[in-house]
């Protein structure tokens, strides 16, 4: 069977997948990879969780049936056979044990204990601080005591890492209580504090500050302060909000490089590439897919551009022109029906067996065809027919951000 082939021939992506969706706690979704498997799956990792899933959807016996052959062929695995006897109602003794091996494991440990808790600390993993988040489990970080600077110290690193919020730090700041004196003298008095503290006291300065300068210096001291500590990342999507809302006219010379620097933001795709408006593919239609279009825009340009194609009569649309107007079409873009005899769509283009795991809504096992049929080439590299399948089968399951991502890749002409 197709589905069998794909798990047993890319058990890494297989597991990619299984574990994305559990650190978003879509156990529905990460099940579904396996809910029509009929044969033994050759992994370990991916075993135990069909194991896992076949219990949750009440196929306990089948399940049983699994684990026994597999003990009999010499695994062994006590923490996962605890928490599957508890899953299967052999005991009702809760193992309260949790192993951060894997986020499966994690996982286990989760779902066989009702009073489950668990406090991250700098070595968890990122997925975990991410099944974390998704699960509501990071409500104590919430609740923490100033005083619990150990603590503090932790969620600054998370923060760090983007594995937690950044505007859940900076309220944790605002809590700090400061006596009139070091928010009047702010720049003497934050040196003789610990560095948590003099961050939340530079903080709540600058929400204090209503003058612009003044309000940049503290920025400017409070972005070193986590530099310092190797934290720089724990304060930048706030920073760039911030200095967003001050106008350029507005900054003195001696602060002007640290403005420029920190509200840069990261360098887009489009940045490399150049436009030409005399091809569909090539011109700035192109930039819908960074997110630079209004709907209406990208309409009335994309009707403009095709007008002028139809009137061209040496010009020929190309496999790429057909695959971003597709995609637009997709995205709900309305474009004219008289531009529907500009191109045909073939469609038998798509493989019988993905089209059929998009019927079924089998997004996960879609992903790993695609990715069957890319192996080990890069997306420039493949022709131009096969993008077009993998693009509409990516329009066909409305997963536009990785889409968008080869569009950019595959589409414009760059420098």
């Amino acid at each position: 069977m197709i589905k069998n082939q794909i798990i047993n021939s890319h058990p890494k992506l297989t597991k990619f997948l299984v574990d994305q969706y559990l650190s978003d706690t879509n156990i529905k979704k990460a099940c579904e990879i396996f809910s029509k498997n009929t044969e033994p799956i050759f992994d370990e990792y991916l075993s135990k969780f069909n194991i896992y899933c076949l219990i949750k959807d009440n196929k306990k016996e089948e399940a049983q049936l699994i684990l026994d052959l597999k003990k009999e062929l010499g695994f062994k695995d006590k923490y996962f056979e605890k928490k599957i006897n508890y899953l299967l109602e052999y005991t009702d003794k809760i193992d309260d044990e949790i192993s951060e091996k894997s986020i499966f494991d994690f996982y286990l440990a989760h779902q066989t204990n009702p009073n489950f808790k668990f406090e991250p600390n700098d070595k968890t993993k990122k997925i975990i601080w991410k099944y974390l988040s998704s699960a509501n489990l990071l409500n104590s970080f919430k609740e923490t005591d100033t005083s619990e600077l150990d603590k503090i110290a932790t969620i600054e690193k998370a923060v760090h890492n983007q594995n937690y919020p950044e505007k859940d730090l900076l309220e944790l700041y605002k809590r700090f209580q400061f006596n009139i004196n070091q928010l009047l003298n702010v720049k003497d008095a934050y040196k003789t504090l610990p560095n948590i503290e003099a961050r939340a006291l530079i903080y709540q300065k600058i929400l204090l500050e209503s003058e612009i300068v003044e309000k940049l210096k503290f920025l400017k001291i409070l972005k070193e302060s986590f530099e310092n500590d190797g934290l720089a990342n724990a304060f930048d999507t706030e920073l760039k909000m911030f200095l967003k809302g001050i106008k350029p006219t507005e900054i003195p010379d001696n602060l002007t490089s640290f403005y420029y620097t920190n509200i840069k933001i990261e360098k887009n795709l489009d940045k490399k590439i150049k436009i030409n408006n005399d091809i569909i593919h090539q011109s700035k239609l192109i930039n819908y897919f960074n997110g630079d279009y209004a709907k209406s825009k990208i309409e009335k340009d994309t009707n403009n551009l095709l007008k002028k194609i139809q009137k061209n009569k040496k010009y020929f649309l190309s496999k790429k022109d057909v695959i971003l107007i597709e995609s637009l079409k997709y995205d709900g873009i309305e474009i004219s029906e008289k531009y529907d005899d500009l191109y045909k769509i073939d469609e038998n283009e798509i493989p019988t067996d993905i089209q059929i795991m998009i019927n079924n809504e089998e997004t996960g096992l879609a992903l790993l065809r695609i990715a069957e049929v890319i192996g080990q080439d890069r997306i420039e590299r493949i022709d131009e027919d096969t993008i077009y399948f993998i693009v509409t089968t990516l329009n066909q399951l409305n997963i536009d951000r990785i889409r968008n991502q080869i569009l950019l890749q595959v589409l414009p002409l760059k420098v």
